[in-house]
């Protein structure tokens, strides 16, 4: 066996046999996401809340436990049953470092993940490391792990050299495994001033290459990984390396500005938005990789009798972007394998000790629209469009379009800021409330509701890569 390599526009083997990887991203696992795990705010409030309420041994042994069943040789087995070779590894820079122990090796950290890997290497699945979580935050979202808006990570060097730092070991621990694709040292970066983010991609790809040569090295763009502008002709240091995209189709999610019925003019306008991201590759005839994409799926606890013909169109949104990637035998990663019924391959089931226990509290959840990924706000507008609108009458129009305009407008800043930051807040020790005096054994039940045999499968989605994979 050989290292996968990037070879012009393609990735190939050793032989130089083309590769197309085609796999999913298994976000909220290393990487817990609220929507994804069914939890308010960030993972860092709910791992100290939990402590708070069942004491710290055995809120370890519940997060220890989630890990484990989160993904195991089931998962694997049917993953590779479907066709696919490739999983995306999102991780979060904690399970390495302590924020009050700064460049100190977690050695622990790389239980779980060395497990998957291995699982996957034994059904011939690649992995892609993906650093999603990078100390400070490297983006403005609830996904990087920092509980604000602010991209701190841009604005103190520090936060920078941890994170060239971690990339170094991990390189170090990971150079001999052939059977990962490559690392994705930064997930969706948001640097508003569009260049610290080519220096910190120079300086990180220095720090991996001293150790590893061989693996590929998957960059994401800027602004949520869907702008290049700025990279120049830095691709002529850069060795074996390729340039990740995300393509989430507006018409895959609730606020989709019309019903989607796969007309010309809509399927233009997807093709357009996936062009102009991946311009500045086909520019200088570089690698692509869509590292995530992939609608949202209706819920009947929620949708109720539309719940089938919404998710008939988002489906039908999945196989139009099918039919654009396969013209460019595009690499992709779509999101994801597994969450609590929004957007996994397979989702937890509602019998389950997790979903019983907190069936109350995510119904709550919902209707509050915390969740930015996805929301839907049909229940709280009316709370917030004062606010909007208040805004929107004082600040000069100039002024209004604050970055990451413009996949962030104003709405969404208000909704991230009130509803996902400060409303959540208040959410966090609710939801921990709910596992107190509860005993290892309880805890372990709760955990286990995200192993395989837990899970129902999403059969449209999944004959839909399972076909795909087969052309």
């Amino acid at each position: 066996m050989s290292y996968l390599k990037v070879f012009g526009t393609k990735i190939v083997d050793g032989d130089g046999k083309d590769v197309v990887l085609k796999g999913a991203g298994l976000g909220g696992w290393m990487n817990m996401e609220n929507f994804i795990s069914g939890y308010p705010g960030c993972e860092f409030q709910i791992r100290t809340a939990l402590a708070e309420v069942v004491g710290p041994t055995k809120s370890e042994f519940f997060f220890d436990k989630f890990l484990e069943y989160f993904f195991q040789d089931e998962d694997a087995k049917f993953f590779k049953s479907l066709g696919l070779n490739c999983i995306r590894l999102p991780f979060n820079y904690r399970h390495f470092e302590d924020d009050l122990n700064p460049r100190v090796l977690k050695e622990e950290g790389f239980k779980h993940l060395d497990r998957v890997v291995d699982l996957c290497a034994q059904q011939g699945i690649y992995t892609i490391l993906d650093l999603h979580a990078a100390a400070g935050g490297q983006n403005t979202d609830w996904h990087c792990d920092s509980g604000t808006h602010i991209a701190n990570f841009w604005l103190h060097k520090d936060f920078q050299d941890r994170t060239i730092w971690l990339w170094k070991e991990l390189a170090k621990h990971y150079a001999n495994n052939k059977w990962i694709a490559g690392y994705n040292p930064l997930n969706e970066p948001t640097d508003p001033t569009h260049t610290a983010v080519i220096k910190f991609y120079d300086q990180v790809y220095d720090a991996i290459r001293s150790v590893d040569t061989e693996h590929i090295i998957f960059f994401d763009g800027n602004t949520f990984a869907s702008d290049f502008s700025h990279f120049g002709d830095m691709h002529k240091k850069w060795q074996n390396t390729a340039y990740s995209i995300h393509d989430y189709s507006g018409y895959g999610f609730p606020a989709s500005p019309e019903d989607y019925v796969s007309s010309d003019e809509q399927r233009r306008r997807m093709k357009r938005s996936y062009e102009r991201k991946r311009e500045w590759m086909d520019q200088h005839g570089l690698c692509v990789w869509n590292g995530e994409w992939g609608p949202v799926y209706a819920r009947k606890q929620y949708d109720g009798l539309a719940t089938d013909a919404i998710n008939e169109r988002r489906y039908n949104v999945l196989k139009d972007q099918l039919a654009i990637y396969n013209q460019d035998r595009l690499s992709w990663s779509i999101w994801l394998y597994k969450d609590i019924g929004f957007q996994g391959m397979v989702y937890v089931s509602q019998e389950t000790s997790y979903m019983i226990l907190l069936k109350d509290f995510l119904a709550k959840k919902h209707r509050l629209a915390v969740d930015a990924w996805g929301a839907d706000t049909a229940k709280v507008q009316h709370i917030y469009q004062p606010l909007i609108n208040h805004i929107t009458k004082e600040i000069p129009q100039e002024n209004q379009n604050l970055y990451p305009f413009p996949v962030w407008k104003l709405s969404d800043r208000v909704g991230r800021l009130s509803r996902s930051i400060l409303v959540t807040e208040y959410l966090v020790k609710e939801w921990a409330e709910h596992f107190r005096g509860k005993s290892e054994a309880e805890l372990d039940e709760i955990a286990k509701s995200f192993k395989f045999e837990n899970c129902l499968h999403r059969d449209g989605l999944n004959k839909i890569l399972m076909d795909d994979a087969q052309t």
